[in-house]
């Protein structure tokens, strides 16, 4: 199972390591960023089971940062705590975009129980995003038990454990940009860094199997300076 990954934006140092620190003693992976410009840059290259969000911040604020991840991310549980507690803030935020809204200074266990559900729905979402095991589309079949594909021409391929993890993620986000990070991460694991002319072979690949002009895709693209998208209805 991938760890539970948070993305913490807070700029005041002291209380960034307090917060860091209690979420990582329950057993979370944390990353944090310390203003909303880095906020959006990490949230764009790295997976997260849920944003915990400052309102005030250098260079972006977070009612804006809520709201960028709201553009290409409709389902990342988002929590804002903030010292920002009039009944206008939390509502900002809420319209914005946000799941919930605690205000500083904050009760930890209350903090963490509040953090516990909105992780759990992010799993839960997680799971209903998962595919069934075959996936049919512009003709093509691909079984992502036994790494069988058929392509519309009726031809039977066996795909690589690789080959299936990186289908299995674009299919899953599919009409989304995934980012070369992102799938560092899912298919490689971190532990072997590919050329990005390697992840590049891998759509040639695909489009080779599933395109019927694979120098004109319909389904495989590659987003320069972005990473890669599954397009399909």
């Amino acid at each position: 199972m991938q760890p539970i990954r948070i993305l913490l934006v807070e700029d005041e140092e002291h209380l960034l390591e307090a917060i860091k620190l209690n979420l990582e003693l329950e057993g979370y992976k944390v990353v944090a960023a310390t203003n909303g410009t880095e906020a959006v840059r990490v949230f764009r290259q790295e997976r997260f089971n849920l944003v915990v969000l400052d309102v005030m911040l250098p260079e972006l604020d977070g009612f804006a940062v809520c709201e960028s991840i709201r553009l290409t991310n409709s389902t990342v549980p988002i929590l804002f705590l903030s010292a920002k507690n009039a009944a206008e803030d939390k509502i900002t935020g809420l319209k914005r975009g946000a799941d919930d809204y605690m205000t500083k200074p904050f009760n930890l266990e209350e903090f963490l129980l509040r953090v516990q559900v909105l992780v759990k729905r992010s799993l839960t979402q997680e799971e209903k995003k998962e595919m069934t095991e075959v996936f049919r589309f512009g003709g093509n079949e691909v079984n992502f038990k036994t790494y069988d594909i058929i392509t519309k021409d009726g031809t039977k391929t066996r795909l690589t454990k690789k080959e299936i993890a990186l289908l299995k993620l674009l299919i899953e986000r599919r009409n989304e940009v995934v980012s070369r990070e992102q799938i560092l991460e899912t298919v490689w694991g971190y532990d072997i860094y590919p050329s990005t002319r390697t992840v590049d072979n891998f759509i040639l690949a695909f489009r080779k199997y599933f395109e019927k002009d694979p120098k004109d895709p319909k389904f495989f693209f590659s987003v320069r300076g972005v990473g890669y998208k599954f397009a399909s209805e």
